[in-house]
């Protein structure tokens, strides 16, 4: 479909509110999910890292018992 100016593009046979409502809801909803995702896999790092450093401690302090 060809516009003959910027603003018909805008209007989109005066369908343009639903149009450009329809293309904000969905880039909003990706950008939630993608940042949504983003602090989830952050939050999985610090739990792994929280995890694998209590290991360590029990591991340091079982050797110390043996010696």
């Amino acid at each position: 479909m060809q516009f003959a100016s910027f603003s018909d593009f805008l209007a989109m046979g005066g369908y343009g509110f639903y149009v450009w409502l329809s293309f904000g809801t969905c880039a909003l909803i990706l950008l939630g999910i993608l940042m949504s995702s983003w602090f989830e896999a952050n939050s999985l790092k610090q739990s792994i890292r929280t995890q694998m450093a209590r290991e360590a401690r029990i591991k340091q302090a079982r050797e110390e018992q043996v010696q």
